[in-house]
């Protein structure tokens, strides 16, 4: 049997650990239901999703970055979700902003620059992936309801090439609430994650709108 050209073998390792690690997050035997596949901790975070929002707002608006947050509009409004909640699938930039600190050592607000991130549907899944940058995100949205979407996935750091799979490492765990706020602009909002700030917002503007 003749082998494949080296450039294809290449190609080949070079996608299959994202695709892996994308596919392998929440496993698919965790079916369609993220409350069933949640931890308890992520169960609670989400519980008080909320409180974590008007906390992270608070330091935020006494501090010096106060324009930035009403600079940012619906994208930092808890109440600014609209219908259609799924962001369809392709390429996006995602700037990730950072608000609150957990710790009296962080900034009570970050602002970072736009990375490539990918939504995909595979096996009849949702799935979202971070593909640049320092801390990348990956996991599955589930339906929750016409205004909101949950991401369960877990967090990538550094150099790393393949994420861990959901419930193994608590410090990893994320659980987002995803929603739409605008003609082609979605969110993910992360609260209380264990890195440093009290809430992260991921913001997905479809790439070259």
């Amino acid at each position: 049997m003749a082998r494949p050209p080296l450039l294809l073998v290449l190609l080949a390792a070079a996608v299959a650990p994202a695709a892996a690690a994308r596919e392998e997050v929440v496993p698919a035997s965790a079916g369609s239901d993220w409350r069933a596949a949640a931890t308890q901790h992520d169960r609670d975070r989400l519980r008080h999703w909320r409180d974590a929002w008007i906390d992270a707002l608070a330091q935020v608006n006494g501090g010096a970055s106060a324009a930035e947050i009403a600079r940012g509009g619906a994208l930092f409004d808890p109440d600014a979700a609209l219908p259609g909640a799924e962001p369809p699938p392709g390429d996006y930039d995602c700037r990730t902003f950072k608000l609150g600190h957990a710790r009296q050592s962080t900034l009570d607000y970050v602002a970072y620059p736009a990375f490539r991130c990918r939504v995909a549907r595979a096996g009849g899944r949702l799935h979202f992936t971070k593909l640049a940058g320092s801390q990348r995100q990956a996991g599955t949205i589930f339906a929750d309801n016409g205004r909101r979407m949950i991401f369960l996935g877990t967090l990538m750091l550094g150099d790393e090439t393949r994420a861990l799979r959901y419930g193994r490492d608590r410090e990893r765990d994320l659980i987002g609430v995803v929603e739409r706020v605008g003609p082609n602009r979605w969110r993910i909002a992360f609260p209380r994650p264990y890195y440093e700030s009290l809430l992260d917002v991921i913001e997905l503007v479809p790439r070259g709108r």
